[in-house]
């Protein structure tokens, strides 16, 4: 077994790369299919969110595998090679851990990264892609993510992507209990937001979404409006804050259509956050002066507020990681033995199967039973000392030593030197 992990993420790639490489939920299971199918790849599971993408691995072709994620987007090789981080073994094990543990976050220590890693392989196993190897190491990932976050301090003060955009909204506007908030989207980054501006009391919420129900579920929710996207044009200038994360391949609101609203507003400043990988609006929109437009990326710096009192848990949780990259790959070990401690149990039942008959055979014919059971067990004996007692007797002056080591070492072998 062969674990291989790779993949980009905010630390490695800026947002215009990031957003060419994603999985949506439509196509993840087609993707999966395709990459375990086609590629010497014996189980995947991917991890897709506005941050990063990454799959996890079982292959011996690693460069296979790198070679179809960019076939897949349609992307140069050479286009994604300077942002790509390969990690093979514990490298792939210390690096899911830190992943689940919210280590390797935007937002150190931040929850949701959790959850979204358990969709993946909620997703790889629905997709028949999840083996043995990566079964195993999600359920011990989780199994540290937990110990992480219930031993150290490590979401303590952690200010989420959903509480940085009511933060910066408040920053722009002051008090936005005079502001109208309109959602675009009901998954779960847009509940997290909505909650986060409902306790600032804002004047009206709206939300928009494909899925008429979602979004009605949504609005309910928070005593909100609930409109289908196909009224975004006539409903933009309504807004003053506009927080949006879809899964759109393409982008949702244009140039045009937010020229439009600014004319409209007679050039009132309208707020944009967009959290959404592939992004949901166009980056010439922040060409117009009266659109504040912000990305994902711009959050950072927000989001970042109270490090300091969550860094000091950061070493307690990387020596649980540690621990736990020894223990993985211990298991790991063993698991590769797995084909010889079966060959060599398989070739002892031969020996034991062909001494049985052999006596079966005697008895049969009325031989002596003790004579029959003392033939049987010098038989066994020999036939199991055959081959040691063989590489022994036939070795070269240069591995004599190391041999007479290990069968020692085998045999728990104890005499006078």
């Amino acid at each position: 077994m062969q674990l291989f992990a790779f993949g980009i993420n905010h630390n490695t790639a800026p947002l215009d790369i990031r957003e060419q490489v994603t999985f949506n939920e439509n196509t993840m299971e087609h993707a999966l299919h395709d990459l375990v199918g086609n590629h010497a790849v014996k189980e995947a599971a991917i991890v897709s969110t506005c941050n990063r993408t990454e799959i996890y691995c079982n292959t011996e072709k690693p460069d296979t595998a790198i070679h179809w994620l960019t076939h897949f987007h349609h992307l140069p090789e050479r286009e994604l090679e300077p942002y790509l981080y390969r990690l093979p073994r514990e490298q792939a094990v210390k690096h899911a851990f830190r992943v689940a543990s919210g280590l390797d976050s935007m937002v150190l220590g931040e929850p949701q990264i959790l959850g979204q890693m358990k969709n993946a392989i909620k997703s790889a196993q629905n997709a028949g892609t999840l083996g043995l190897l990566l079964h195993k190491l999600f359920q011990h990932t989780f199994f540290v993510a937990k110990e992480v976050r219930t031993s150290t301090e490590i979401g303590a003060c952690s200010v989420s992507m959903a509480a940085a955009a009511a933060r910066l909204a408040e920053r722009i506007f002051g008090d936005i209990s005079e502001q109208n908030v309109l959602f675009i989207g009901a998954g779960e980054m847009i509940e997290l937001c909505a909650s986060h501006f409902i306790a600032k009391h804002p004047k009206r919420i709206t939300v928009a979404n494909r899925t008429a129900e979602r979004a009605e579920a949504l609005a309910r929710r928070f005593n909100a409006r609930a409109i289908p996207l196909s009224e975004l044009p006539e409903q933009l200038a309504l807004h003053d804050i506009v927080v949006t994360c879809t899964a759109s391949p393409l982008p949702i609101l244009g140039k045009g259509m937010l020229e439009r609203a600014v004319k409209i507003r007679k050039h009132r400043p309208i707020f944009i956050v967009d959290l959404a990988v592939p992004r949901d609006v166009e980056l010439e929109v922040a060409e117009l002066d009266d659109v504040f437009l912000y990305y994902v990326d711009d959050l950072a710096d927000i989001v970042k507020e109270g490090l300091d009192s969550r860094l000091s848990a950061v070493a307690q949780a990387e020596t649980i990681i540690e621990t736990n990259v020894i223990d993985f790959m211990r298991w790991l070990a063993t698991r590769q033995l797995v084909p010889t401690i079966r060959a060599l149990r398989d070739q002892a039942e031969r020996f034991r199967r062909h001494e049985l008959t052999r006596a079966q055979k005697l008895l049969a014919k009325g031989e002596n039973p003790e004579k029959i059971l003392e033939s049987l067990s010098n038989g066994l004996t020999n036939k199991f000392l055959h081959f040691p007692s063989s590489m022994l007797n036939h070795a070269a002056d240069d591995e004599r030593d190391k041999l007479v080591e290990l069968i020692n070492r085998l045999y728990q072998l104890h005499y006078p030197q």
